[in-house]
C-alpha cells in the first residue's frame, strides 16, 4: 500500500463534500474531489485509478452506480456514504461494499477507510 493512499470522494452537497475531503486529508490522505456528478468522477477514475472511493448514492438526479461498477472492476473498495438510500438496498445490489448513513461520525468514516484500505 502506498505511503498516503488516493481517495476518490464524489458528495453532489457541496458543504458535506468539502467537510468530508477535510476529514480524509486530515488523517494522511490524498483526495481526489469532491466530485459533484457521476460524469466528472468517472472521468477522474479513467485518468488515475484511486485506492478507494467513498461514494454518496445519489448525485444530483443520477445514481452512482455505474461509477461503482466501474471502481469494482478496478478492484477498488468502495464505500457508499449516503442519506437518500436504506444501506440494506445498497448492499442488495453490492454486497462487497461498505455502507455508511448520513450523517456519519468522522471517527467511523476514517475506520471504515482504514479497514476498506488494509483488506483490499
Amino acid at each position: 500500500m502506498k505511503d498516503h493512499p488516493v481517495i476518490l470522494v464524489a458528495e453532489d452537497e457541496a458543504i458535506i463534500g468539502y467537510d468530508l475531503c477535510d476529514t480524509v486529508e486530515e488523517a494522511g490522505y490524498i483526495v481526489e474531489g469532491p466530485h459533484g456528478d457521476v460524469s466528472s468522477a468517472m472521468r477522474a477514475v479513467q485518468s488515475n485509478r484511486p485506492d478507494l472511493a467513498i461514494l454518496d448514492i445519489a448525485l444530483g438526479d443520477e445514481m452512482v452506480y455505474p461509477l461503482a461498477e466501474r471502481l469494482m472492476e478496478q478492484r477498488v473498495p468502495v464505500i457508499f456514504h449516503s442519506g437518500h438510500v436504506a444501506p440494506e438496498d445498497m448492499l442488495a445490489r453490492f454486497p462487497e461494499v461498505r455502507a455508511l448513513a448520513k450523517p456519519c461520525p468522522p471517527t467511523a468514516m476514517l475506520e471504515n477507510v482504514a479497514a476498506a484500505l488494509a483488506a483490499a
